[in-house]
């Protein structure tokens, strides 16, 4: 089973990018941004006490995220991979992912993290604010909150990643083909 995590700042592409790698490697995606604005489009109480958080620019809770991907993956044991677009985003969530892939015999195939630069990912934010609506990139200070959050809080996954030596840094500028095949060269790698 392959199993990639598409890591990135807010704003790098792993949407885009994830989108083009579960057509060609046929993978389930698990997007957490994605499960949480159904989430708050339902008005569940997960989706309430998300959009708590996400307006303000912030994480939304450990467990609350691992309650979500646990149950995803349960449900998803046959399928010929996982992608997982935007999680972990913290440490803690990495160890969590590792225990509930490993319990199912299923580990972490490779991490591979979108590298752009600053400005660049404020610009694409702000971008997709008006393409998409979405309130959390509407906000100079919010996308920059979240930028200063993905710095202290979701980097360091880097290093938990690297440490298992399944840690691959793209560039993540140029045309979404260019990055899309040096995505797949890294992977085919593994597969």
């Amino acid at each position: 089973m392959l199993n990639v995590i598409l890591f990135g700042p807010p704003g790098a592409g792993k949407g885009t990018q994830s989108q083009n790698i579960i057509k060609k490697y046929e993978l389930v995606h698990f997007s957490t941004g994605d499960i949480l604005r159904a989430e708050i489009a339902a008005q569940t109480n997960l989706g309430i006490i998300a959009k708590l958080y996400m307006d303000k620019g912030e994480l939304v809770p450990d467990e609350v995220a691992i309650g979500m991907i646990k149950a995803k993956i349960l449900a998803n044991r046959n399928a010929k991979g996982l992608i997982f677009d935007g999680f972990p985003r913290t440490v803690t969530q990495a160890k969590e992912l590792d225990k509930m892939l490993e319990s199912e015999k299923i580990p972490v195939s490779i991490m591979i993290a979108l590298d752009v630069e600053h400005n660049e990912l404020v610009t694409r934010l702000n971008g997709r604010a008006f393409e998409s609506d979405r309130v959390d990139d509407k906000d100079i200070k919010i996308i920059e909150n979240r930028l200063e959050i993905y710095r202290k809080t979701t980097f360091p996954v880097i290093d938990f990643y690297k440490n298992q030596g399944k840690f691959k840094l793209i560039d993540g500028i140029g045309t979404i083909d260019t990055i899309f095949s040096r995505i797949c060269a890294e992977i085919d790698k593994v597969i």
